[in-house]
């Protein structure tokens, strides 16, 4: 593999706020504002919180591994370049293909909850019946508005990460100001009876609500994704990238304790956007209007920050001759790896003809994809560690053979909640289907290109 630094071909116009409303944003998306529901109704309003509070102290240790290797190899790539430098060129494949799953599941994700809130604000956006899925009525309109915004999303990022930092700052404030409203109202006027059940299916309902959380949380990686790009002392990269994931876990912490504060178990039923129901209690229906527009925002964060790390994953095994030439090219005038974005933007497309139920199996199969890489970026944190002590570290992790060990046994734990026999294995066929297919993808990509790998 070429070595990264002889190649400054990116242009390095992030700065400190960029880079924390880059990971942030990514992390907290829209999916707490149409999952929030189904987390209190998996495992009750405390087993929820519990869920995440557990979930957000793995990813906290995960990300300290991710921080302190984001610092030393500060290149485009992030997982690719950690684990290529630790394990070679095969592992290093599957590692990034693995995440580069959870990159397309969040994007195509967006895809499909573009039209979920916009249908919410602009009643009546079914029109023209096309099938039926999983018992979802699947709209021609509906889906030509989720196309639209993965094509606009597309362009905006071929158009210079600048002007998608300047977009993803703006839109973080947003959310946060809604999202700060809706807390302090929840705990002023909420009623703490309404959080009964506090747990609902004990150990069980809990591991439900833990398996989605690797997906929640994804998007602190963006970050060593977009390193070449970051105008920062190493040793802040990784800093941010903790208080990255700090932030995630309270947000999702507060947000489940709001909606479990305001709504009785009963309404759980009558909205499929529970948050913004929440918050219509607290503010009227300014206070629902407010929401959807805070979750229109999330949308377009976590859309534009995958974007932005899953190109720049597959830019990096292109750039290794891992996948096709073509892939590696920046456009000329604004250095974005464009052919890797435009790859980005057509797999999302195909989201919207699914219908709303992809939401659900998008969630559990990026999700796997996601620890998948995470244990295997800890294995190289660990390897790293004994093979090269004396690589200059800027944001070094203590006691770091103890955290590493402790990453991977969490990411692997984390994986065993999604094979079968556990309470949240993968659904068959719809979800598996999605990670042997990717899977058998990366095989014939990896089997085509190896044979392009420079000789030892």
């Amino acid at each position: 593999m070429d070595s990264p630094d002889k190649q400054p071909n990116f242009l390095r116009v992030l700065g400190r706020r960029d880079a924390l409303a880059l990971a942030f944003g990514a992390m907290i998306g829209w999916s707490w504002v149409v999952l929030s529901g189904i987390w209190i109704e998996s495992a009750g309003a405390i087993g929820a919180i519990t869920a995440f509070l557990i979930g957000g102290g793995i990813m906290l240790v995960i990300g300290l591994t991710y921080a302190e290797l984001a610092s030393a190899l500060p290149f485009a790539g992030g997982e690719h370049v950690y684990s290529h430098r630790a394990m070679g060129a095969g592992c290093s494949f599957i590692c990034t293909w693995a995440v580069i799953l959870g990159y397309v599941s969040v994007v195509t994700f967006e895809a499909v909850a573009l039209p979920t809130v916009l249908d919410a604000l602009v009643p009546g956006l079914d029109k023209i019946f096309l099938w039926q899925i999983a018992g979802w009525d699947v709209y021609l309109s509906w889906v030509l508005v989720g196309v639209a915004g993965a094509v606009t999303m597309t362009i905006l990022n071929i158009r210079g990460v600048r002007m998608a930092a300047v977009v993803q700052s703006a839109v973080v404030i947003i959310i946060l100001l809604v999202g700060g409203l809706f807390v302090s109202g929840s705990l002023a006027n909420g009623d703490t009876a309404n959080m009964e059940p506090l747990f609902v299916d004990g150990l069980s309902g809990i591991t439900l609500v833990l398996v989605m959380v690797p997906f929640m949380f994804v998007g602190f990686d963006t970050i060593p994704q977009a390193a070449e790009e970051i105008d920062l002392p190493y040793r802040e990269i990784g800093s941010i990238l903790m208080l990255s994931v700090a932030m995630a876990v309270a947000w999702y912490v507060l947000m489940v304790l709001g909606v479990s504060l305001v709504l009785n178990k009963e309404a759980f039923a009558t909205s499929e956007i529970i948050v913004a129901e929440a918050n219509s209690v607290v503010f009227g229906e300014a206070g629902r209007l407010a929401m959807l527009g805070a979750g229109l925002a999330g949308i377009l964060t976590s859309w534009n920050a995958f974007i932005i790390g899953g190109s720049r994953a597959i830019y990096a095994l292109a750039r290794a001759n891992l996948l096709p030439a073509a892939l590696g090219k920046l456009h000329p005038k604004y250095r974005t790896p464009y052919n890797a974005i435009l790859l980005i933007g057509a797999l999302s497309i195909i989201g919207p003809f699914f219908g709303r139920p992809v939401l659900v199996w998008l969630v559990n199969a990026g999700g796997l994809g996601i620890v998948v890489a995470y244990a295997m970026v800890a294995l190289s944190f660990l390897i790293l560690r004994y093979k090269e002590p004396d690589l200059e570290r800027p944001y070094k992790v203590p006691f770091g053979y103890f955290i590493g060990t402790l990453a991977l046994i969490l990411s692997m734990g984390l994986a065993f909640l999604y094979m079968p026999g556990s309470p949240s294995a993968l659904l068959w066929p719809q979800e598996w289907i999605i990670i042997i297919g990717w899977s058998l993808l990366g095989a014939l990509l990896f089997l085509v290109t190896r044979k392009k790998l420079p000789a030892r």
